[in-house]
């Protein structure tokens, strides 16, 4: 990571950045499902190749929640970032199963300033997560907020004191 910051000046239309790879295990397919999605496809490899999946499957959470890191590896850690207002597509294509490597990017289709908020702009992203086969099993659209570049000699954070 850069020691400045990405700023929203930085995620111009067009823009891409690359997510993963991300081996997927067994054991964290396992671990989540149990913990959020225990359903049979998700925890029990004979249950899963017995379904439509045809494996020890992911639940579609886990591949957004394994496309959310990805995400903040590339580049959201390394933003001015403030969250994001909601999601507005997300498809499950493929079933994600253990042992595929998960790879994609992310790419900025829109940016704009917001109107309600000043000093904060709206980027909107689309998400394309491929296996290592190059099928597509995950995608995603989502707007982010994202802090303006501070005027010069203006902080981009303000200093608290204790």
């Amino acid at each position: 990571m850069s020691a400045e910051k990405l700023s929203f000046e930085d995620f111009e239309p067009g823009r891409r950045f690359a997510l993963g790879p991300k081996l997927v295990l067994a054991e964290e397919i396992i671990e989540f499902a149990r913990e959020f999605d225990p359903q049979p496809m998700h925890v029990d490899e004979a249950a899963g190749r017995a379904s439509i999946l045809g494996g020890l499957a992911a639940s579609g959470w886990h591949t957004s929640s394994m496309l959310m890191r990805m995400m903040a590896d590339s580049y959201i850690l390394n933003a001015l970032c403030e969250g994001a207002p909601g999601i507005d597509l997300m498809e499950w294509r493929k079933p994600v199963l253990a042992g595929d490597t998960l790879q994609g990017h992310s790419t900025v289709l829109e940016a704009r300033p917001m109107r309600s908020r000043p000093g904060l702009g709206i980027a909107k992203f689309r998400h394309e997560l491929e296996n290592q086969r190059g099928e597509l099993v995950c995608l995603s659209e989502n707007s982010v907020m994202i802090r303006m570049r501070p005027a010069p000699g203006i902080s981009a954070s303000p200093e608290t004191t204790a």
